[in-house]
Parts: C-alpha cells; sequence; structure tokens
C-alpha cells in the first residue's frame, strides 16, 4: 500500500497532480478540494494516497491530508460508493464539510453533488454515521495539514487554454451537466479569475456548505 508521496509537483490539473518522486514520475488522482491547495509547480509536494487495484487499471488517488484520505477510504467501503464517486464526494465537499452533513443528517446537501441520488445520500449518512467515529481525533483545520507549502489561494496553472473553458469542463467531468456547469460558472465569473477560482466559487454556490 502506497500511504504517501512526497516530491517535486511537476504538473497540476484540475483532477491529477504529476509528482516526481527519485526519478519516477507519478499521475495522481485528486479531489477539486486538494487541487485548490497544491503548490506552484516545481515545488516540493506531500500527498496522503491510496492505492486502488482493480482487474482492468492500477489508481493512485491523492488527498491534501490525511482526514481527507481517510474519509475516502471509508466512503469505497459504503456499498455502491466506488473511488470515483468518492472523489466526486470530496470534490465538492472537504472532509470537514462531509463530516458536517453527516452529523447534520443534511441529505439535501449530499444530493447536490453529482452522482448522489436521494438513495445514495440516505445509504451515506446510516453507513457513515458509525464510521466517522474512527475518525475522532483527526478533526483538525486543513491549514495545520499543508501540502508542502500551498494555500488555498495558490497560483493557478500556467495554461494558455481559457479558463472558463477550463472551469466548465472540469465540472463536467465532475459529473454536472454542460448546462449546468455554464450556468455556474457564468453567475461567478469575474474578469482575469483563474480557472481553480471559477471551479472553488461555482462548487460553493451549486453546493451549500453543511
Amino acid at each position: 500500500m502506497i500511504g504517501r508521496i512526497r516530491g517535486t509537483l511537476v504538473e497540476k490539473s484540475p483532477g491529477q497532480a504529476l509528482v516526481e518522486c527519485s526519478g519516477l514520475g507519478y499521475e495522481v488522482d485528486i479531489p477539486y478540494t486538494t487541487f485548490f491547495h497544491l503548490p506552484d509547480a516545481g515545488a516540493e509536494v506531500t500527498l496522503h494516497t491510496h492505492f486502488a487495484v482493480r482487474e482492468d487499471a492500477q489508481s493512485l488517488f491523492g488527498f491534501a491530508s490525511r482526514l481527507d484520505r481517510d474519509v475516502f477510504r471509508l466512503l469505497i467501503k459504503v456499498n455502491g460508493v466506488g473511488p470515483r464517486l468518492a472523489v466526486g464526494i470530496l470534490s465538492g465537499l472537504d472532509a470537514h464539510q462531509f463530516i458536517r452533513c453527516v452529523e447534520a443528517r443534511d441529505a439535501n446537501a449530499l444530493v447536490k453533488l453529482p452522482g448522489v441520488g436521494k438513495k445514495t445520500a440516505e445509504r451515506l449518512l446510516i453507513e457513515m454515521t458509525d464510521r466517522i467515529g474512527q475518525l475522532e481525533g483527526q478533526f483538525t483545520p486543513m491549514s495545520s495539514e499543508t501540502t508542502g507549502g500551498g494555500a488555498s489561494n495558490a497560483t493557478a496553472p500556467t495554461s494558455t487554454h481559457d479558463p472558463r473553458d477550463e472551469a466548465e469542463a472540469a465540472l463536467i467531468a465532475l459529473g454536472y451537466k454542460p448546462q449546468e456547469a455554464a450556468k455556474a460558472i457564468n453567475k461567478v465569473k469575474e474578469e482575469g479569475m483563474a480557472s481553480q477560482d471559477l471551479i472553488r466559487l461555482a462548487l460553493r454556490n451549486m453546493i451549500p456548505a453543511g
């Protein structure tokens, strides 16, 4: 099991980071809440990871904090929740927000997440209520477990693409319909905004904090 990776952040994009460690480049799938905390390319980064092996694929998932990683591991134990859906959940809500939703039994916030219907939301509330007790002692602010100096206002990756197009594509990849993505971006866009800021604000409006 690969539980943590530390190295140089070579590239980053919503949904994935490329980390070079001892001459090897690891493609790490990440939720958007982790992307927002990544440092600039070229800086050292530490990600808490989960290595998933299936018959047809091997995937490495990375998270800004151990709490996010451990919540991910609890999520994939829920019936009907696979790694991709778990990443989607933690893209819309970080671990602290998700735990607050479970504690408040806020199904309405969960069903706003792409791929989470009413039945899945109810299953999450039922199965995760007992499991979050396993995380006792980990409820610390995200700022205390940074990704090697990254901050919530980290500089966006250099790109020649339109930030609005990138933001819409990221929301669509997360599972939102193109019309929903475009509407959400239009509601928050301002001149000169980076794609990661558009994504963050759009998600915040689409999924109210618990």
